[in-house]
């Protein structure tokens, strides 16, 4: 009877031992897991923390913590502003040569001008009193505009022929006009047999002339002076 309660006696303190050891060891597993799952927890808070933060220097030499992606934005930025410049510099370069050509067009026209006018240095002279003459001019640059006559000349009046246009010629040159365009309102004998005096204007350009010419022997006809008239007396 002793021995029977002596066993389960026995029992009871191996028990309370296993009970006790369980419970420490449990204990123990929820310690190493808070431990671990609050040392994971940190690793990443402190990770998130850390990680999107870059040092950068700043103007004065100091060292700021500067959020990842700014940089990458910063240099956004730059490449922006270098396709901006390079675009600006493109648009400048097209302005210039855009005015390039504008100024090499004028030049052009004016050469033409000066051509059409043979390149004649004018010199305003006084006038003959005229009152509807504005302005009396005549050039040293003024030649002879050739001939196909030869022989002894005879200054010719008739529409289309050979002296008459020859002397069309000369007025046009004088008058600074294309021989194509130019309007032949009167056409006269100047006084003399080697003089004639001609009336023309431009095209529909309201400007008249007043065009005196002279024949030079083996050369043909040669402007010597020229009036710009106030009105076209002549239409």
């Amino acid at each position: 009877m002793g021995s029977r309660f002596n066993q389960r006696d026995q029992k009871r303190k191996v028990n309370k031992i296993y009970n006790i050891a369980i419970t420490i060891v449990s204990i123990l597993i929820v310690i190493v897991a808070v431990s671990i799952f609050l040392s994971d927890d940190g690793t990443e808070t402190k990770k998130a923390t850390t990680e999107p933060k870059q040092v950068a220097e700043t103007e004065k030499g100091k060292v700021v913590d500067k959020p990842s992606g700014k940089e990458e934005e910063t240099d956004s930025e730059k490449e922006d502003a270098v396709g901006d410049s390079e675009a600006t510099k493109e648009d400048a370069e097209k302005e210039d040569s855009k005015a390039t050509e504008e100024d090499a067009e004028e030049k052009a026209e004016d050469d033409a001008d000066s051509e059409k006018a043979g390149d004649a240095q004018l010199v305003e002279v006084e006038g003959s009193g005229d009152g509807n003459v504005a302005s009396t001019y005549t050039s040293e640059s003024w030649k002879p505009v050739g001939t196909e006559q030869s022989g002894e000349h005879t200054t010719s009046f008739e529409k289309g022929s050979v002296d008459w246009n020859e002397m069309s010629k000369a007025i046009a040159s004088g008058a600074g006009i294309d021989e194509g365009s130019m309007k032949l309102w009167w056409l006269q004998n100047g006084g003399s047999s080697t003089t004639a005096i001609g009336t023309v204007s431009e095209g529909d350009n309201p400007k008249t002339f007043r065009v005196y010419i002279e024949w030079v022997d083996g050369s043909g006809w040669k402007p010597v002076k020229v009036e710009e008239l106030k009105t076209n007396d002549k239409r």
